[in-house]
């Protein structure tokens, strides 16, 4: 039974508004510098739908592959070929009940005061893409994958 859960969010003033319908592909936490500098925060949180079940109103740009309001610099949903992340953080309705993440990126960058997420796959740096795009990540081994076995980041 597919999952008909809508759910909205936006920029800081609202100019930017959007939508996304079903489940994400995939939920994560980012530790690099990137997204630590684009939030301000230590870590990103962010989940991914497919490019179908997005829509948006207003005007954005963009600085890199980063997305924001021209009029408040809010982050906004960043866009792809077939696919859309959402910063949880823009979403309005909080908490994000089932939006869990499954894995962690950049681990090696993480605060020592932060835990790693109980049961999430850990990567010291970038997704490994062997990962079907719906499967929830299973624990690895020994906790990190080493920087040897990681292919070319496709996307968070």
């Amino acid at each position: 039974m597919p999952n008909d859960t809508r759910r909205s969010g936006s920029c800081l003033c609202g100019g930017i508004q959007f939508w996304v319908t079903g489940d994400p592909f995939r939920i994560g936490l980012c530790h690099c510098k990137d997204c630590r500098k684009a939030s301000g925060s230590a870590f990103s949180a962010f989940a991914v739908w497919p490019l179908e079940a997005f829509e948006t109103t207003g005007i954005v740009n963009s600085y890199g592959d980063r997305s924001f309001c021209p009029t408040c610099g809010g982050r906004v949903p960043l866009v792809r070929e077939n696919e859309v992340e959402v910063t949880i953080g823009s979403l309005d309705e909080v908490p994000t009940e089932g939006l869990e993440p499954s894995y962690e990126l950049w681990v090696n960058r993480r605060e020592h005061w932060l835990q790693p997420l109980p049961a999430a796959r850990q990567f010291e740096h970038d997704r490994v893409d062997d990962e079907p795009t719906n499967r929830t990540a299973e624990p690895i081994s020994d906790g990190v994958e080493t920087p040897s076995s990681l292919p070319q980041r496709k996307s968070a």
